[in-house]
């Protein structure tokens, strides 16, 4: 599949599609030209100089039809959390699948569809605001496919009682499908809520998602979003995700990324009030033959604003991971706070990382601070442990898990901590199970 089999998907597509809003159609062709122009990045280019996306450009992609799914197995795959939810199957929104009676008055969680055939002006100024066609060409490539994703609304002053969930789920079919969902998150002044992006789907799936997500927070809003990336090893998976803060609004980001063969990840957040605050805190954790990249941006537009960074790397096997982050300090945007670590770990001699943390700063009344570590597990500690009674196979799973842990301690919500912890732990082929990490870490308590 090549840049010109996209396009013509899309004008396949076009054919079956109802007649719609003037803007939106203008916004798809100008996708299509800006995509059609730039086509697939290349290793040429900086940005991309490390991820090569020929699985993608290569590949033989149909979009999907309609939403089946087996309730059983979606069962096994949900979150256990009591919480608000909207479910798309291979980016086809699955109604049979959500569950989202009883949202609190001045929420609005709804496919991008519905928002659309309810008030599409409504949708139309802040979609593609934050990540238009000139970010990449897969924003392009999303804007020009651009049907299906979710809209989330938050009044002014609201709280939610519960976690919001968008999941995600991917079918191992006949042949490889591709979805480009977008999600716009539009959290009004002192509004509150914690957001749950799953992706996750059949073992065996060989599909591409391209995700555009939009988040605009407004003067004193607290988002939590958490990206949970479990998807399966033969998915194709790249994200644009764009927050906009004003000021005295609260960002969080945890992403963190288990599964997808490929997997590039594009992370920008502006904060453009005084008082603004971003974390992000990363995890992602490779094998087998993984590559999962990670770009970050923090945009310090305004003075009196703070973000904090914090990635960790686990890579086994020949997996191979790319972190580059980078804290922009904006002209007189003074008395700001910008602090970035990463670590990674490297659990096999052939698996690799590429890390390239980066300070930009235009202001002299300043506190940043970067820097990123590379290593294996110490072997100094593994003898500590193994001298205590512990097994080779569980001290090198504690110690594992340890490293992860910095990050995990960060995550407020157990069922997603657990499940984290658990496919780490599961992830380590032959080397320990969660109830040896137990024991053992019983057994250093008593001593």
């Amino acid at each position: 599949m090549s840049e010109q089999t996209f396009l013509e998907r899309l004008a396949q597509r076009a054919d079956k599609r109802a007649p719609e809003p003037t803007w939106i159609a203008a916004r798809r062709q100008a996708g299509a030209a800006r995509f059609e122009a730039l086509g697939f990045p290349t290793r040429r280019d900086e940005a991309w100089k490390y991820t090569d996306v020929r699985a993608i450009a290569n590949g033989e992609f149909a979009l999907a039809e309609d939403a089946d799914f087996s309730q059983t197995v979606a069962a096994t795959l949900t979150l256990p959390i009591d919480a608000y939810r909207l479910t798309f199957v291979d980016g086809v929104y699955a109604p049979a699948l959500s569950q989202l009676e009883g949202l609190p008055q001045g929420v609005q969680l709804l496919p991008l569809s519905q928002a659309l055939a309810d008030n599409h002006e409504a949708v139309g100024g802040p979609l593609g605001r934050l990540t238009g066609v000139e970010f990449s060409p897969f924003s392009a490539l999303n804007t020009a496919f651009m049907e299906e994703g979710a809209v989330l609304r938050l009044a002014p002053g609201s709280v939610v009682d519960k976690p919001l969930v968008v999941q995600f789920l991917s079918r191992h079919g006949k042949a490889p499908v591709m979805s480009h969902p977008r999600l716009l998150v539009e959290a009004g002044a002192r509004s509150q809520a914690t957001l749950i992006e799953h992706h996750i789907g059949e073992e065996g799936a060989t599909n591409f998602t391209n995700l555009v997500a939009e988040l605009i927070i407004e003067r004193g809003a607290i988002l939590d979003h958490y990206k949970l990336q479990e998807a399966p090893l033969g998915d194709l998976h790249v994200a644009s995700i764009h927050a906009e803060q004003a000021r005295d609004s609260r960002y969080t980001s945890f992403n963190l990324n288990l599964g997808g063969g490929l997997v590039r990840n594009d992370l920008i957040s502006d904060l453009n009030g005084q008082g603004a605050v971003a974390n992000f805190y990363g995890l992602f954790y490779g094998q087998g033959r993984q590559h999962i990249d990670n770009h970050t941006v923090a945009n310090h537009n305004a003075p009196l604003t703070f973000s904090n960074e914090n990635y960790k790397g686990i890579l086994d096997d020949r997996a191979r991971g790319v972190f580059n982050g980078r804290v922009v300090v904006k002209r007189d945007s003074q008395k700001i706070e910008g602090f970035q670590s990463n670590a990674n770990l490297l659990l096999s001699d052939r698996a690799e990382i590429d890390a390239k943390p980066e300070l930009e700063i235009y202001a002299d009344d300043v506190k940043c601070s970067h820097g990123t570590t590379t290593g294996q597990l110490d072997q100094e500690a593994i003898f500590a442990l193994r001298t205590r009674g512990i097994d080779l196979q569980t001290a090198r799973g504690l110690l594992t898990l340890a490293f992860a842990g910095e990050v995990l301690e960060e995550v407020n919500l157990d069922v997603i901590a657990e499940r984290v912890e658990l496919a780490v732990a599961g992830k380590l082929p032959e080397r320990f199970n969660l109830t040896g990490l137990v024991e053992a870490a019983a057994a250093l308590d008593e001593q």
